[in-house]
C-alpha cells in the first residue's frame, strides 16, 4: 500500500532529521498506513504534529491510541515509536516481543536506523495500538456477557 503524501508541516520535521533517522521513520510511517489500510475497523488516519513530532491518530473511528515518531532524547542516533504511557500497550509488546524489540519503559519502541526494521513484530504492535480502544471495548463487553451468563 502506498502511503498518502506527507503534509508540508510533517515533511518539514522529517527533513530536519539526519538521513538515516529520516529513512527509518518514513519506513515506520509507511508501515502505520499499511496496517491501517489492511484493517477496516481502523479507518482513515490523521497525520499531524504532537509535541513537534509526526503523530498518527484514528480520529474518525477512534479505534486506537496515538502513535508518535521521533528520536530518543540523549540518544540522537536512535529512532523511537512513542505510545501513550497510560495504556497497557508496552506491557503487551514486552510479553510478546521482549526478545526481538528494544522497549523503553511504558512509552516507546526503540529502533536503530542502521539495522533492518523488525517488520513483522512492528506490524503487530502498530495494529495493537491502532485498535487499542476498540479491543478494550470488546474485552469489557465480553466480561459483561460472561458475568450476565452466570
Amino acid at each position: 500500500m502506498k502511503s498518502p503524501p506527507i503534509s508540508a508541516e510533517v515533511a518539514a520535521v522529517f527533513r530536519n532529521y539526519p538521513p538515516s533517522i529520516r529513512t527509518c521513520l518514513i519506513e515506520v510511517r509507511q508501515l502505520i498506513f499499511s496496517v491501517a489500510a489492511s484493517t477496516e475497523e481502523i479507518g482513515p488516519l490523521s497525520e499531524t504534529l504532537k509535541w513537534g513530532e509526526p503523530a498518527y491518530l484514528t480520529e474518525v473511528s477512534k479505534s486506537g491510541s496515538t502513535i508518535r515518531l521521533g528520536r530518543i532524547s540523549g540518544q540522537p542516533n536512535l529512532c523511537a515509536i512513542y505510545f501513550n504511557c497510560k495504556t497497557t500497550l508496552l506491557d503487551s509488546f514486552r510479553a510478546q516481543f521482549a526478545d526481538v524489540l528494544t522497549l523503553s519503559g511504558d512509552r516507546a519502541i526503540i529502533l536503530d536506523p542502521d539495522r533492518a526494521l523488525p517488520r513483522a513484530p512492528l506490524q503487530i504492535c502498530l495494529l495493537m495500538a491502532l485498535t487499542y480502544h476498540r479491543a478494550k471495548q470488546l474485552a469489557i463487553k465480553k466480561r459483561a456477557r460472561q458475568r450476565n451468563a452466570r
